[in-house]
């Protein structure tokens, strides 16, 4: 009889909870943000998505082989806009460069990053007026973190791979061996002491890459965003502390890992600081079904191989082009003249005259470059003829400009050549410095060193 009653107990409770599944639940009240936080969240939303679109970012989530998106900010209405704040506002009188300079601190972009903060703060009013009442933006702040996330990662892959695949500091070329050391810029010399152990620069662009990776899915997004910020940190510091002009590109990139690390930071401080316990993550997925999210996620890491492999394309033909897999010149290498004759007049060793050449350097197939006694280089494009041993210079600047030579060489490690240039008949004879000569070059790494090798 007990058996019964329990079975019927059971059967009864089975039934209330169907009928309770059956009846319509009250929808969850809708989650209130703060009047600060929804207008913080407006201004970021406005200014992240002008300066996104300004600059290369919009550019590399688009990459599309011999392609070239034009930067917007060198298009109508920006650059007008730019042009006149600077005239009007800033009174900057001078012609602002605004495009192929290779620099992203010209006067230009600090003055056109002041017109997106006005722009974003104007349409941060109008929007807050106008949508006053709303309680939140949660629906929205999941697909812009989305944007930001893949925006950071883009740029990650971008300078993360031309370090894995050594191009942005490549090895320091012939004529950077020759040139004093003193006379380098703070860039060049970072440049040249990063290019000279690709060890680092490898190392350091796998950091980066790292921190693009993570930010690829959701669930790792969080560590993602810590790589990215203690990456940019860094990157910013050498950006300052070298001058190197990348300080205001580098800083937004530490403000967007900031964004995408905000509504973490309780948890953070509570994880690293505090002995309180680390609730779960509150970020909302971006669909209500299992499913879709995890065809998100499937599309999200699609889209970063994607990112990768166009990274990695370009600096495969980067490397062969322009880093150290180039083509090589035909009469490669750092050319000691040993003896000069100006029209039949043999030079004096030690003459100082800027048309005294003291070595000539053969790098790339298609330049020259001759440094004077005073250490000054000058470089012209040269094009050389293997059957007919000649060489002719040519200068970018003067059309008109031309020098030829005929070259011998009666050994590997002897040039002469035989020809005129500025209106002289001139005379060289060479002998080839080893490269592998260079301490830089050949000291290579060491695990014991009995005394420190600091020369």
């Amino acid at each position: 009889m007990a058996d019964h009653a329990q079975v019927a107990l059971i059967g009864a409770a089975q039934l209330a909870e169907s009928a309770a599944a059956l009846e319509p639940q009250s929808p969850a009240p809708a989650e209130r943000w703060s009047l600060a936080l929804r207008i913080t969240f407006r201004f970021c939303a406005a200014y992240f998505t002008l300066f996104s679109l300004s600059n290369q970012i919009l550019t590399r989530l688009f990459i599309i082989p011999k392609l070239n998106i034009p930067e917007l900010s060198g298009l109508w209405p920006l650059r007008q806009i730019t042009f006149w704040t600077a005239s009007h506002v800033f009174h900057i009188t001078r012609e602002l460069v605004y495009t192929g300079s290779g620099s992203g601190d010209k006067t230009f972009d600090w003055v056109l990053d002041f017109c997106l903060l006005v722009i974003a703060a104007v349409i941060t009013l109008v929007w807050s007026i106008l949508d006053r009442r709303r309680e939140n933006y949660v629906t929205f702040y999941k697909w812009f973190r989305l944007t930001i996330r893949l925006a950071l990662a883009s740029e990650m892959f971008l300078y993360g791979l031309i370090k894995i695949i050594p191009n942005q500091m490549p090895f320091p070329s012939l004529t950077r061996l020759l040139v004093p050391y003193g006379t380098f810029s703070p860039m060049a010399v970072l440049w040249s002491s990063v290019g000279a152990s690709r060890s680092y620069e490898i190392f350091t662009g796998c950091a980066e890459t790292l921190g693009g990776i993570l930010l690829l899915t959701p669930r790792t997004s969080t560590l993602g965003a810590l790589v990215c910020l203690a990456d940019m940190i860094q990157v910013f510091a050498l950006n300052m502390t070298y001058d190197v002009p990348v300080k205001l590109f580098s800083f937004h990139l530490i403000l967007f890992s900031l964004f995408l690390l905000a509504p973490d930071g309780r948890r953070l401080i509570n994880f690293f600081f505090t002995d309180r316990t680390t609730p779960p993550s509150r970020q909302a997925p971006l669909f209500r079904s299992s499913r879709a999210n995890r065809v998100a996620v499937i599309l999200q890491v699609a889209f970063g191989l994607y990112l990768i492999g166009m990274g990695v394309y370009t600096g495969i033909q980067r490397w062969n082009s322009f880093g150290n897999g180039h083509p090589k010149s035909l009469l490669y290498g750092i050319w000691n003249v040993e003896q000069m004759s100006v029209d039949g007049k043999v030079q004096p060793p030690l003459l100082t005259d800027q048309s005294r050449w003291r070595r000539v350097i053969f790098d790339f197939p298609a330049f020259a470059s001759f440094q004077r006694p005073d250490d000054s280089f000058q470089t012209y494009s040269a094009s050389i003829s293997d059957p007919d041993k000649t060489l002719t210079l040519t200068k970018a600047t003067d059309k008109n400009w031309k020098a030829g030579f005929t070259f011998t060489r009666p050994a590997p490690d002897q040039l002469t050549l035989d020809g005129s240039m500025d209106g002289h008949k001139i005379q060289m004879q060479m002998k080839l410095i080893e490269r592998d000569k260079f301490t830089l070059v050949n000291r290579g790494f060491h695990w014991i060193n009995e005394y420190p090798f600091q020369r």
